[in-house]
């Protein structure tokens, strides 16, 4: 299992980060500051760093140049509420492997994980299809297709079906799919992932996933 350091001090993000991580299959360490943050990407055995900017005790930005300089084989995602193009361009020029604003959509963040520790002298073939049944995913075209025949999905459908197919067997509680695929800001009362269930039963089959009554969906 891959070892991920976050370094994030919103409390509340961090835990999301966590949780959704282990729930990939990932083994998080999560730490609020940035001397600590520091500390740990320099000296700890991690694949890759999530890192916040805006950390207490020292600044992300310092962060970044410092691993990027002594341990450049160490990727850093970077989070941040600087969204300008002025801020992106500081970060990937410090030697970010990649940048995303807050608020994120956890798949796409994970997508981005998965992009970062593909090794490239790897001789196993990436992770590029998903199939279920007659239903195939192609990630790289971000497509989808039963049978032969391509069938049009928004990109929040196909991030559901993504990660209901990528826990083929498992049972995924709506909390579960909130977090993945519209993020940790989204009000956790609604009812949207059963109205996208919805949706995908029309348009990949009803049979593709199932409903395990109190405790959420799953795709066999």
């Amino acid at each position: 299992m891959n070892r991920i350091l976050v370094v994030e001090d919103e409390q509340r993000i961090a835990s999301f980060i966590s949780k959704g991580l282990k729930a990939q299959g990932y083994t998080p360490t999560v730490v609020g500051d940035g001397i600590t943050g520091l500390d740990y990407a320099m000296t700890g055995d991690f694949d890759l760093v999530v890192l916040d900017l805006g950390l207490p005790g020292k600044d992300g930005f310092e962060i970044l140049t410092q691993v990027s300089a002594e341990r450049p084989e160490l990727p850093v995602i970077v989070l941040t509420a600087r969204d300008s193009v002025d801020a992106t361009v500081s970060v990937l020029e410090g030697g970010a492997a990649d940048y995303m604003s807050k608020p994120f959509k956890f798949a796409e963040l994970v997508a981005r994980i998965r992009l970062r520790l593909r090794s490239p002298t790897t001789t196993s073939p990436p992770d590029d299809e998903l199939s279920a049944g007659d239903v195939r995913l192609d990630l790289r075209r971000r497509r989808a297709f039963v049978g032969q025949r391509e069938v049009e999905l928004s990109a929040r459908e196909l991030s559901l079906a993504e990660v209901l197919m990528a826990h083929r067997g498992q049972v995924l509680s709506r909390e579960q799919l909130l977090s993945h695929v519209w993020g940790y800001d989204f009000d956790p009362g609604s009812n949207i992932v059963d109205v996208y269930v919805g949706y995908l039963r029309r348009k990949l089959g009803a049979e593709l996933i199932t409903t395990v009554r109190g405790l959420g969906y799953r795709v066999d």
